[in-house]
């Protein structure tokens, strides 16, 4: 008997990766092993016809292929199909993709939007905790889609590992294999490119740190299930990364790989991001040339609230010694984008060197919303950004190179807008 083939074998996807000048990531997962290839055109010359090498996907790594569209034409669309075992997959959505303009020494850098987001629970009531479901609204990513942004960066608890799935490879996998699946998500994977970043919850348990033994498998797993262009740095392992986008600069870090444990005030070195990796950021940050930095980390970096579930309240000298070095090197417009707590605001710095830093916090997706944040104080918090409901946010860059300018906008799961706020050179507007 053949194996299974086109749509009899998908099981998830497709879902677009990084898309850069010349290539762009396709990420497929069948449901049994099985060769999968991508078939693309320009949408200007249908005739013409690119297929990439395929890839046989596996048992052990989840039954998923990763694709290669390369060599691609800078700023050119593209229409695709997946093909399992030679036989195309047909989807009710359009199978897109663009590359990146070549812009530089030409024109002005074009304008594109960022959508984000954190903290995605997706319902499997077989292994949830009894009582009132905790996650709801998934037309969030139908009102994501709706946006068309040109891409999208998860800011961590993309998903939650349950008690049945930290533990082994193959709970792991069927975390992310059954949210993957969520049919609002499918039109929004297949035509936006797709980045991320990890928290406690899609890395391990409720507060799991460098001490968790499945690390490196949890590692492997993220890896497996996201497009990133690369997976740590400087050898080591994690989600850290960086690329850029147009003119930006996106700096995805990992708050949970080196952690030291949160109680443990006698552990030698405690840290929260690693001395190899604060090294490679701050060095990295100090290099850009982008007019914003986006930074990505799995809590929140600026509010003087002082709960346990910002990103370096155990660790306060990290906080210190990266927002000196911002301030000491007179770095502008960097961005800092979180997630972890349930609720949505912006924060706003300046710093003695005169230059604005700020805070985007954007949670929750779909899990559960904390309805207590009004009555947590941050004198960092920009009036009216406030959000205790599902949403997310877009970030449109727009403006000529010297004088680009940030609109963020925040909306709720049905696509309501709630507030925007515009970061330009002299701070908030």
């Amino acid at each position: 008997m053949p194996p299974p083939a086109g749509n009899a074998a998908l099981l998830n996807g497709p879902m677009l990766g990084y898309a850069d000048l010349r290539e762009v990531l396709i990420w497929v997962q069948t449901n049994t092993p099985g060769s999968v290839r991508i078939q693309y055109w320009d949408v200007t010359s249908p005739e013409k016809k690119f297929d990439t090498a395929p890839v046989i996907s596996s048992q052990n790594g989840g039954f998923i292929a990763k694709c290669l569209a390369s060599p691609l034409e800078p700023g050119h669309q593209y229409a695709y199909t997946v093909f399992i075992n030679d036989k195309p997959v047909s989807l009710p959505y359009p199978a897109t993709f663009k590359t990146q303009p070549l812009w530089q020494w030409r024109t002005d850098p074009p304008a594109f939007d960022l959508a984000t987001g954190s903290c995605a629970y997706i319902n499997e009531p077989e292994y949830d905790r009894p009582g009132t479901p905790y996650g709801s609204d998934y037309q969030i990513f139908t009102s994501i889609y709706k946006q068309k942004p040109d891409l999208m960066l998860w800011l961590g608890d993309d998903v939650y590992y349950r008690e049945v799935d930290w533990n082994t490879r193959s709970g792991m996998i069927h975390r992310w294999t059954h949210d993957r699946a969520t049919p609002e998500l499918q039109p929004l994977l297949a035509s936006t490119p797709q980045y991320a970043i990890w928290d406690d919850h899609d890395f391990g348990p409720n507060d799991s740190d460098g001490s968790f033994v499945h690390k490196e498998t949890s590692w492997e797993v993220f890896r497996d299930f996201w497009g990133n262009p690369t997976f740590g740095v400087n050898g080591q392992k994690g989600c850290t990364t960086q690329f850029q986008y147009m003119d930006m600069d996106f700096f995805l870090l990992d708050n949970r790989y080196f952690r030291t444990p949160n109680y443990c005030e006698t552990c030698p070195d405690r840290t929260i991001l690693g001395k190899e990796q604060l090294n490679w950021f701050l060095a990295a940050l100090a290099q850009s040339m982008a007019p914003f930095k986006l930074v990505a980390i799995g809590g929140q970096v600026l509010t003087t609230n002082n709960h346990h579930e910002t990103c370096f309240h155990f660790f306060p000298a990290e906080r210190d010694t990266i927002l000196n070095f911002i301030e000491r090197e007179n770095i502008k417009g960097v961005v800092f984008l979180t997630g972890d707590r349930h609720f949505s605001e912006l924060s706003a710095m300046k710093n003695k060197a005169g230059n604005w830093v700020y805070d985007l916090t954007t949670s929750s997706l779909t899990a559960g919303s904390y309805t207590g944040a009004e009555k947590e104080a941050n004198a960092h918090r920009v009036e009216g950004t406030l959000v205790d409901k599902h949403n997310f946010s877009i970030l449109h860059f727009s403006g000529p190179r010297t004088n680009r300018e940030l609109e963020i906008r925040n909306y709720d799961a049905d696509g309501k807008q709630l507030w925007t706020k515009t970061i330009a050179k002299e701070g908030p507007k």
